[in-house]
């Protein structure tokens, strides 16, 4: 287990450093002036020239990244060319409330398609388990900004029953709360996705330990069948969606960036979607680094997680 452990820690170094260099190239390749799209079109050279130096976007690339990297070992992810702040303050404050907006979404996946699934498996190869697979993936296939206009359409403009966007002012997670509708439209946009995904790997998890020699024997034996459901069936099939919830994060963030963006909900999400619009790399490269090694972890944990409950895979890489 202490191998598999040292392993996954040195991959998940190895991703972060390739993240970092992947997005800094591409941030920096993105067309544009810099200087001229946070000080405006109007701004003289010499004003553009002091911007350049102060932050500076004058050196070289190879030597901009090694400053950034030293940088960020100390804890420092640069100074925002919009708000004048702290990188590392303005992901501070904000990303609390994605930890809410995720947290809550992933929930509400798990508690809709870890029975979808199930039920699913049940009814194996029936009209019931095509319609309910068909429903989710056509929900699956459509972009996350398409069921987003579509829910402000129904439930914000035709019924009035919430609100298309988060007031503006909110500094703090309490203030997520202050108007709980607000949040329904957002957290359900992200959930829609990921049901299709656990839905389906639960279906084909619960469907293969259908079908293995403890499930007969417990049948055999006269056992309710909901007793073999909750005490045996769902403790197995239950293994891959520890692994699929690691991987559903970098899916859950795009999505975020997406929904924020038309809820103005005020996280990461908009941070991010408003600083690419303002050219604003700091924030760009803080955001795009916290968000990736979020990600690794989630990743790394799932895999410990697995192992620990699986012993087959400590067996299988000792």
């Amino acid at each position: 287990m202490i191998w598999l452990l040292l392993k996954r820690i040195g991959q998940s170094i190895a991703v972060i450093v390739g993240v970092m260099i992947l997005t800094f190239v591409l941030v920096h390749l993105e067309p544009g002036n810099t200087a001229r799209a946070v000080l405006g079109f109007k701004a003289t050279p010499a004003r553009v020239a002091i911007f350049n130096n102060t932050y500076g976007l004058n050196r070289p690339l190879p030597v901009q990244f090694w400053l950034y990297c030293i940088h960020v070992l100390h804890g420092n992810l640069g100074v925002s060319y919009s708000a004048l702040q702290p990188v590392s303050t303005l992901i501070a404050q904000r990303l609390p409330r994605d930890v809410v907006l995720i947290g809550l979404s992933t929930f509400l996946s798990l508690i809709i398609g870890l029975p979808m699934g199930l039920y699913q498996a049940l009814h194996h190869g029936t009209l019931k388990d095509d319609v309910v697979a068909g429903t989710w993936f056509t929900l699956y296939s459509a972009p996350d900004f398409m069921e987003a206009l579509i829910l402000i359409a129904i439930f914000c403009v035709h019924f009035h029953i919430f609100q298309p966007s988060f007031p503006g002012g909110i500094t703090t997670v309490g203030g997520l709360f202050e108007d709980p509708r607000a949040m329904v439209l957002p957290v359900v946009v992200l959930a829609i996705n990921n049901v299709a995904s656990y839905s389906q790997y639960m279906r084909s998890s619960a469907i293969e330990e259908l079908a293995q020699d403890y499930i007969r024997t417990a049948r055999a034996k006269g056992m309710r069948e909901r007793m073999i459901l909750t005490r045996h069936l769902l403790r197995n099939a239950l293994l891959p969606i520890i692994t699929i919830l690691g991987l559903s994060l970098p899916d859950l963030v795009a999505g975020a960036v997406i929904a924020e963006a038309i809820f103005s909900f005020p996280g990461m999400g908009l941070l991010f979607w408003q600083s690419a619009l303002s050219h604003d790399y700091p924030v760009l490269l803080g955001a795009t680094l916290i968000i990736g090694i979020a990600t690794i972890a989630g990743n790394l944990i799932a895999d410990i997680a697995y192992g620990i409950l699986d012993p087959r895979i400590r067996h299988a890489v000792a």
